[in-house]
């Protein structure tokens, strides 16, 4: 009877370890996953249910952060063996985002499903890319920074992540405080793979308008950015982005050089 007693007591205790686990160890499984970029401060309530603020920080160590408006909240459910992961936060993401959490043996399937509405998924301020630090910081940029994927699908399997799918990042009529431009630009950085390793995921930047012209490709592969491009001055607005290009790459006469990996 003690026997049976001490196991069930034991259980009992497992149990509401689990329901109860505080949203505190959330954050600090976020903090660590990102290498500490993100951060999911003043975290209150439970794993399953529960909000913080979303910093942005330059990553361990780093004195910079930046804090994004209002908290994101999170409610965290099954679906099948698959967990569900159901996001809000009213500054920022366009109603009820969702996450499907695939577990297997030596494997995990992330997905990020579409948004119902068929719109992007979300939209942030650009000002929050300071929290990363160096050259981010400097840039102290303005605008949005927009997200809208159809669906995309994160695989990771022997200690590799694949990537499948399309998602487009548009970052907004930027602009940035050491330059006397109104507005630098509008631009689309695009990822795209089909969950192929060796190929890996691509990566295009491309400018939408404005004065400074940017322009690059890479890919993603083995956990490695490389990536290749160059920025340039529209005709008449040289003398207005020359620092910003020293900033932004190394100078090959009117153009930067933007080398990545």
């Amino acid at each position: 009877m003690k026997r049976w007693l001490a196991l069930g007591t034991t259980f009992g205790a497992l149990f509401a370890l689990v329901v109860f686990a505080p949203a505190a160890w959330l954050a600090g499984m976020v903090s660590s996953a990102s290498a500490g970029y993100f951060m999911l401060s003043d975290a209150r309530g439970s794993v399953w249910s529960g909000s913080a603020v979303l910093v942005l920080t330059g990553g361990e160590g780093s004195r910079d952060a930046s804090a994004l408006p209002g908290r994101l909240h999170w409610n965290v459910g099954m679906d099948g063996l698959a967990i569900a992961v159901r996001l809000r936060q009213a500054c920022c993401l366009s109603g009820e985002q969702r996450l499907r959490i695939v577990p297997g043996l030596g494997r995990l399937r992330v997905e990020l499903l579409p948004s119902g509405s068929g719109g992007p998924l979300g939209q942030w301020p650009a000002a929050w890319l300071s929290g990363l630090g160096t050259p981010w910081n400097t840039l102290q940029l303005s605008g949005a920074l927009q997200f809208s994927t159809p669906g995309i699908v994160l695989e990771s399997a022997s200690g590799r992540w694949t990537f499948s799918g399309r998602a487009d990042l548009e970052l907004q009529s930027l602009a940035s405080r050491i330059s006397t431009l109104d507005m630098l630009g509008s631009y689309r950085l695009t990822l795209a793979g089909d969950g192929a390793q060796r190929e890996g995921t691509s990566v295009l930047l491309t400018t939408t308008t404005g004065a400074l012209q940017l322009s690059g490709n890479g890919q993603f592969a083995a956990g490695r950015l490389r990536f290749r491009g160059q920025a340039s001055a529209a005709p008449g607005s040289e003398a207005a982005l020359n620092n910003l290009l020293n900033i932004i790459g190394r100078r090959q006469g009117a153009h930067a050089v933007i080398s990545i990996g």
